[in-house]
């Protein structure tokens, strides 16, 4: 068979490309696909779109022979390699990790089941979010609960108590009554299970922010500045909830306002397939692992 295909691409195909060739060009694209998913789940994405502006700032020095600027650069690029491995020493360990985990076959190749449904979390997850945050509000205790979109949050998730469980109301009711050993701090959602509790927040420094909102509220707006989380607040004082996304601040929103923005988060769609796939992706396997 090897020589038969070898023989068609020898007469139909000019290039000289032979059987390993081909094996070489599929493994490191899933090489490289691998590489750039844990690229974009981690800090390292902010590092990489750093490395290619310094790139295309090297290509525009050069067009216009900028020898010294040229010159700057290399020598900063030849010592970055070295910073980048000891800043990313984490991120680096815990991919290797990951690497000796997978089972390569079942992540490479799997029936397509004919419908497909990509959200981030499920309708019962809105649900239990409404639920629980004007539960909360009704007994005026504090809470706030960041919601993972795009952006990582695992640097804020590991300054936290891990929980890993199921979203449900009665879970974030529990952690954030009054007196109880995870009740301060912030709740990081992902999908729909509860990843930690207790997480610290950057605070904003935006002072347009009216000076009666407390800590809670600024920790909110913080993570909505720097990341693209949604993030639902309910006030200890007035028991009011408010929500925060883009460094932007809604307050005393009601129950069906708030179904609705998160709906928008959850971003569902269904997508009608009937074919043999041989790539499943990231996204069907966090699916399936939150069900």
């Amino acid at each position: 068979m090897f020589e038969k295909l070898n023989e068609f691409l020898d007469k139909y195909i000019p290039l000289k490309i032979g059987i390993a060739d081909i094996v070489e060009i599929i493994i490191l694209a899933l090489v490289f696909y691998e590489v750039m998913v844990w690229i974009r789940k981690t800090k390292a994405w902010i590092l990489l779109k750093g490395i290619v502006a310094i790139m295309a700032f090297m290509m525009i020095a050069s067009i216009f022979n900028l020898d010294t600027i040229l010159w700057l650069l290399q020598n900063i690029l030849s010592v970055g390699v070295i910073a980048v491995v000891i800043i990313f020493q984490p991120e680096l360990r815990k991919a290797l990790e990951q690497i000796g985990r997978k089972n390569f076959i079942t992540s490479f190749f799997s029936i397509d089941p004919g419908k497909k449904v990509t959200e981030r979390f499920s309708d019962r997850t809105i649900n239990e979010l409404v639920k629980a945050a004007y539960e909360l509000g009704r007994t005026k205790t504090g809470a706030l609960i960041v919601i993972e979109q795009d952006d990582t949050l695992q640097e804020y998730v590991r300054t936290g108590i891990d929980v890993d469980a199921l979203i449900s109301s009665q879970l974030l009711i529990n952690i954030f009554e009054h007196n109880t050993p995870l009740h301060d701090g912030a709740v990081i959602v992902k999908g729909n299970r509860v990843l930690s509790a207790t997480c610290y927040l950057p605070l904003s420094d935006n002072m347009e922010l009216s000076k009666e909102l407390g800590t809670r509220h600024r920790a909110a707006v913080g993570i909505s500045e720097v990341t693209d989380a949604f993030t639902i607040i309910v006030s200890e004082e007035t028991g009011k909830v408010s929500v925060t996304q883009g460094g932007q601040l809604l307050r005393n929103i009601g129950g069906d306002e708030l179904r609705t923005l998160l709906i928008k988060v959850q971003d569902k769609n269904v997508e009608t397939k009937h074919h043999f796939k041989i790539w499943r992706g990231k996204r069907s396997n966090e699916n399936k692992a939150d069900q």
